[in-house]
Formats: structure tokens, sequence, C-alpha cells
């Protein structure tokens, strides 16, 4: 029962960067300059325009690691550092991007969860 609720936590956790970046991506689609408003955003906050499509690509890789359950250790470890970083650079709130990185730093402690794919491996 306890693989099953690291489970739920694992996949919980994913959801945060998946609907984060889906709610991004379908922004992009209804607006034609949403791209460019998103780069100007990150611009205004002093951000080059690469980060736009680093941001994207590590939200949608590392969420989608997460929700399957693939290299979760690494994913984990990779998505805290990342929360802790975009919280700093984005100005986000960073209490909640801290107990983010809490959960997924137990979770890089405990990676062995039901439902995923690293268990296939074994």
């Amino acid at each position: 029962m306890q693989h099953y609720f690291s489970a739920l936590a694992r996949i919980l956790l994913a959801q945060v960067f998946l609907v984060q970046i889906s709610l991004l991506i379908l922004g992009f689609f209804s607006h034609p300059d949403g791209y460019l408003q998103y780069q100007a955003g990150l611009g205004s906050l002093g951000l080059a325009s690469i980060f736009a499509p680093l941001i994207i690509l590590v939200q949608l890789i590392g969420g989608l690691a997460l929700l399957l359950g693939y290299k979760t250790k690494l994913a984990a470890l990779c998505m805290a550092i990342y929360a802790v970083i975009i919280a700093f650079l984005l100005h986000l709130p960073l209490l909640q991007y801290l107990a983010i990185a809490g959960g997924l730093l137990m979770l890089y402690l405990n990676p062995v969860t039901a439902c995923s794919l690293d268990n296939l491996k074994k």
C-alpha cells in the first residue's frame, strides 16, 4: 500500500510541471504571437530568449519522466534543483517552490514506487 501512496505522490508532483507547461503551450496556440509574448515576458525579468525553449523542454521532459516513473531518482533531483532556480529567476512564490523541491527530494530518497517504468526493468 505504501508503494501506491508514493506513486500517487510522484504523479502529483509531475502534474505540477505538466499542467503548467500544458497551459503555457495552449496559450501559445490561442494567441498568434503567444510564444513571442512569453519570450518578452522572460526578457522583462532579465532572462535571454534562449531560456524560453529550455524552460519548456525541462518541464516537459522532467514532468513526463516523473509521471511515468522513468529514471525517477535522477528526474526528481533535477526537477528539485530546477524548481528552486526557476523560483528565484522568475520571482515565483518561494515557499511554494521550496515545498515542491522538498517533495521532489523525498522522491529522490525513496524512488521505488508502484506503477513506474523503473520497476519494469526488475
